[in-house]
């Protein structure tokens, strides 16, 4: 009896060993500049279509001037029907339990590291909405064991591979945007409309936006974009003639917690 308790407490000494060996090699990969999985280029992807959209970078351009309710209501309605966000309903609407890919909040939660003691009326009240913000070093694919979270190396989008996940939550953990969403429930009875060309997920999976890689194979612009009544705008950031790189010429514009070093694609005009 006394051997055998020797031994569970000798194997369990040797697996804390090595989670806090996998700890420290994670926080130790976090100084690199890229953060791919080697084997995202090998993985299954939308088939890209003769007219698809292309990209070294995608990035957005969040014009705040131009939002409101009504807008961001139009934005989230639009992503999470064609991505089959579940509705909050029930025992679902509970706050951590909603799923959300794109959200509007207020200014001081969007950039609670910015300055807002005198800020302009106007800009505290107006709606910010916030969404994956598909970092350039995100911290989320160095944390996820089994790379069901990878950064796209042909486009810098970062994706999702619901196979993959097993819920282990380590990505929620490691966004410092709280960009992502876990299925404590099956989500599939709250979806009234169920689009068939976007695959549904299930009960211990993390989802979040993916900058609709799947609309963007076939040519078209996320959903967000085209009912942001031109709010948002879209493009490579990459590319010095793009529309996004014009308008961040000529507009002032922030990221969200700019210095963790993430190096968010999604930028704000205020």
């Amino acid at each position: 009896m006394e051997n055998s308790r020797r031994r569970f407490l000798k194997n369990a000494g040797f697996s804390i060993l090595g989670v806090g060996a996998g700890s420290m090699l994670i926080g130790l990969s976090a100084h690199t500049s890229k953060a791919v999985s080697p084997d995202a280029g090998q993985r299954p992807q939308f088939s890209m279509g003769d007219k698809a959209m292309e990209a070294e970078r995608w990035g957005m351009v969040v014009d705040t001037r131009k939002l409101n309710d009504s807008i961001c209501r139009k934005m989230q309605e639009a992503c999470h029907s064609i991505h089959n966000v579940p509705e909050p309903v029930g025992e679902s609407a509970q706050r951590d339990q909603i799923i959300k890919w794109i959200w509007p909040t207020e200014f001081q939660h969007a950039f609670p590291s910015q300055e807002v003691e005198f800020l302009a009326e106007d800009a505290a009240h107006r709606p910010v909405v916030v969404l994956c913000n598909h970092c350039d070093n995100p911290p989320c694919v160095r944390a996820c064991p089994t790379r069901a979270t990878f950064k796209r190396e042909r486009d810098g989008i970062v994706m999702m591979d619901f196979h993959r996940c097993i819920g282990c939550r380590f990505c929620m953990a490691a966004c410092p945007f709280g960009a992502r969403s876990f299925n404590f429930r099956d989500p599939r009875p709250d979806i009234e409309d169920e689009n068939p060309d976007f695959p549904t997920r299930m009960r211990g999976v993390v989802e979040k936006c993916n900058f609709c890689a799947e609309r963007l194979a076939v040519g078209k612009k996320p959903a967000c974009v085209e009912a942001s009544d031109g709010a948002l705008t879209f493009g490579d950031l990459n590319d010095p003639d793009s529309d996004v790189r014009k308008l961040l010429a000529e507009k002032y514009a922030i990221r969200r917690k700019p210095n963790l070093g993430t190096f968010p694609s999604v930028f704000y005009i205020v």
